[in-house]
Order: structure tokens, then C-alpha cells, then sequence
């Protein structure tokens, strides 16, 4: 059960009211590309020893510079116009567009694992991370970044495996539970049971007029789905393997999911639980690492451990006949019709017919392989935003029907010269 311990703070402030603190001084330039150095706070000299000694000596080494920080958590605001930074010294908080930081809370020597903002308001959730957790994994701290301290915490039993805000409500993942607190006054109102979650998957929609909640279910390969202001609970059968990755709309209408297979991502809709497409990212198996709708579902951004970024076209004007049509497609062995040229693969049928029908991606963006990349839009219409946990910044922007390099810089160490980009058309 989650504890509420009240902290002696001034009056909870109001998560609506943004932060209109941005920093005077920067000058905004897209094409700047940050060193590490730059990022890290001057480190002071040692002081002097103790002892006696002439004032012509020379003075003292200075101590050696401490490591640099370790990169824990990365996580997009609610409308990917900022993203947080968790590290194990502390957290920092970045604008997409133009490139800048923000601004930054080192603690002294205290890891944050991991850091959720609200929009861009002074409330952030804290969660203890890393070597030398700044605070215990079992809680969620409430940081007022106004006031400079935790104005409230929520204890669990278990480690927590991840956070989501909305204006109204909070939302803590555990391993096997999550829960749902009002804002405003911390109070629970939903316990959701589900299956083991260590990666801590959850998604809420964040427009204010529809409060949708979606997580794992109870058995393997199921979305649960609670729709609040209808009072309803939708289960969704999206894969027969494990659920590795999910990501809804702004609305809550739409959601895509990946299985631990990271081949095929599947959009649904969250009323009724139809499957409206099914895409293609590759051949072979792949960890999802984040799925992305645009603001318009007009676009939906995968990445994965392969270290490609894809983009697929969303068809969202589709009316019943063609739901219908395309799910008797997507749960058929022979998907595609035959002609006469092609009858020497009725055998393979169960394979080769479904993968060439399959639907492809628009435009992939190939990064370093092996890491583990996060992926949103932007707010300017078509770009693509693209963090990754070996320190990596990326903005991707659409020109003329194709997506193409607009520009990619550094964020906590230099971007590798050699990144390309592969159009795929359809």
C-alpha cells in the first residue's frame, strides 16, 4: 500500500501554472553542438593544506576532476516540447527545439533513476536511482522546483518502476501493481493488478476532457485499457508474446503496441478494442525501445535496439468496412491473392504472402546499434526528436514528402559524423 508522508510546505501549488522562468541569457542557435565539458559544472579547487608553507611555494594541485555523470533515464514531457535527464548526480531538463538546457538540480552525490515532468510547471516526480540513490527506489518524491525540496512522497513496498503525470492525476507503476492518485490531494482511486511489469509500461492520455489509462493485463501478450469518464475496462489480445512496448494518443483513441518479438506494430482502438493496422518493422527480432503517435495520428515513430528509428504512415480516415477488411487481412494466413505467377508459394503461404504484404516504413533514421533510443515529435509539424541513452540528440525534420537531416547535436558527448539516413518508399 502507498503512504502519503505530508511534508511542512507551503499550499500545493497549481500544476496548470507553466513555468515562465526560461533562461534570458541563451541565444538560440539549432546547429550548436554542446561538448561534454560544457555540460558539467565547474569543479572547485582543493583547498590549501593545513600546514604551514612559504608564500612562494607553489600552490597546491588541484584535486582530480570528479567522473562524469552517468546517464540513467531519459523521458519526454507531455507535449515533447522538453525532456528530463536523469543521472546518477542529479536531473536536467532540456528544450527540444531550439536545443538548450534549461536548467539543472545536482545533489550531492544522490543518483535520480528517474525524472517525470508536468508540462512545464515547477511539479516534478523524483524517483532514488543509480549507485548512490538520492532517495529510496520504494518512493516517488514530489519535487517543487520553486521551492527547492520535496513537498510530498508516496512509499510502496516495492520498487518502483515507473511514473506518469497528468494534470489531475499521478500514476506509480510497481512490479506487479499500479496505482492512481489524485493530484491535488494525493488520494488513491484505482489499484490495477497486472502481469509481472519490470519495465514499468504504462500510458495515459492528456487531454483534459478524457481520462484513458492503458497497461499490461493480466495474461501474456494483453493491453488493459480503462476508459474513467466512461467507467469502462476494455482487454485487448494484441500478440501472442509478451508485451515489450505501448504508446497512446493524446486522446487516449488510438494505441500502438510491440510484442518482444519487435517485428510487427499493431494500432487499435481503445473503445472497442478493433485493430485498425498492422505495420512491419523489420525480419528479424527486435527490442522496441519506444513507440511515438504525432499530435495529428498522422505518423507513428518506432525505435528500437537495432539502431533504427522508423516512421510509418497512419491511415486515419478509415471507415468500418475497411477495420473490417483490414483485420479479416491481418488474421489470415493468406493475406494477399495469388496470381498465377505466384502459385509456386502455396506452400509457404503461412510466410512469405503475409510479409510481402506487409506495411513498411516511410523513412528510417540509422543510428549506432546497441543503444537504446527514445523517439517523439516535435512541435513543428513533421519532426522527429531523438534521445538515446549514449548521450545522443537528434532532430529530424520532414521536407517535400521525405524525411531528411535537419540537423543533429550533441548531448552530453559529441554525435559520431557518420550518422546516415535511409528513405524506404513504399
Amino acid at each position: 500500500m502507498a503512504t502519503l508522508s505530508a511534508c511542512a510546505s507551503p499550499p500545493w501549488p497549481n500544476p496548470n501554472s507553466p513555468n515562465s522562468n526560461p533562461d534570458p541569457n541563451f541565444l538560440p542557435d539549432q546547429s550548436q553542438t554542446l561538448d561534454f565539458d560544457s555540460l558539467m559544472p565547474p569543479q572547485p579547487e582543493s583547498p590549501p593544506p593545513h600546514h604551514h608553507h612559504s608564500p612562494d611555494a607553489s600552490p597546491p594541485e588541484s584535486s582530480p576532476s570528479l567522473p562524469p555523470p552517468s546517464l540513467l533515464y531519459l523521458s519526454f514531457n507531455q507535449d515533447q516540447a522538453c525532456f528530463a535527464a536523469a543521472a546518477d548526480s542529479g536531473f536536467r531538463i532540456y528544450n527540444c527545439d531550439p536545443f538548450r538546457e534549461l536548467f539543472r538540480r545536482d545533489f550531492d552525490g544522490g543518483g535520480i533513476g528517474h525524472v517525470e515532468m508536468l508540462f512545464l510547471c515547477n511539479i516534478f516526480a523524483l524517483v532514488g536511482g543509480g549507485p548512490n540513490p538520492q532517495y529510496p527506489p520504494n518512493k516517488v518524491m514530489i519535487w517543487d522546483d520553486h521551492q527547492g525540496h520535496c513537498i510530498g512522497e508516496l512509499s510502496f513496498r516495492a520498487a518502483v518502476r515507473g511514473v506518469r503525470l497528468r494534470r489531475d492525476r499521478i500514476i506509480v507503476v510497481v512490479e506487479q501493481k499500479i496505482f492512481v492518485y489524485n493530484f491535488a490531494d494525493l488520494k488513491l482511486v484505482h489499484q490495477i493488478e497486472t502481469v509481472p511489469n519490470p519495465k514499468g509500461l504504462c500510458a495515459v492520455s492528456q487531454l483534459s476532457d478524457s481520462l484513458v489509462l492503458a497497461c499490461p493485463g493480466l495474461h501474456k501478450g494483453q493491453i488493459r485499457v480503462e476508459h474513467y469518464a466512461q467507467k469502462k475496462t476494455k482487454f485487448i489480445s494484441a500478440h501472442d508474446s509478451r508485451i515489450a512496448c505501448f504508446a497512446l494518443t493524446l486522446d487516449g483513441q488510438l494505441i500502438a503496441t510491440a510484442s518482444t518479438k519487435g517485428t510487427l506494430i499493431r494500432i487499435f482502438d481503445t473503445d472497442h478494442g478493433t485493430l485498425l493496422q498492422e505495420v512491419r518493422r523489420g525480419a528479424n527480432t527486435a527490442e522496441i525501445c519506444s513507440l511515438a503517435f504525432s499530435s495529428t495520428a498522422q505518423w507513428l515513430a518506432v525505435s528500437s535496439d537495432k539502431g533504427t528509428v522508423h516512421v510509418f504512415s497512419l491511415k486515419k480516415h478509415s471507415n468500418i468496412p475497411e477495420l473490417e477488411k483490414t483485420q479479416s487481412s491481418s488474421n489470415s494466413e493468406a493475406a494477399v491473392t495469388l496470381s498465377n505467377s505466384s502459385r509456386s508459394f502455396i506452400k509457404l503461404k503461412g510466410v512469405l504472402p503475409k510479409y510481402f504484404n506487409s506495411e513498411w516504413s516511410v523513412a528510417q533514421f540509422h543510428l549506432q546499434e546497441g543503444s537504446h533510443y527514445t523517439v517523439a515529435f516535435g512541435l513543428q509539424k513533421n519532426t522527429v526528436i531523438i534521445l538515446g541513452m549514449d548521450g545522443r540528440y537528434g532532430l529530424k525534420k520532414r521536407l517535400n514528402g521525405v524525411f531528411s537531416k535537419l540537423l543533429l547535436i550533441a548531448f552530453l558527448f559529441v554525435l559520431d559524423a557518420a550518422d546516415s539516413i535511409v528513405i524506404r518508399k513504399t
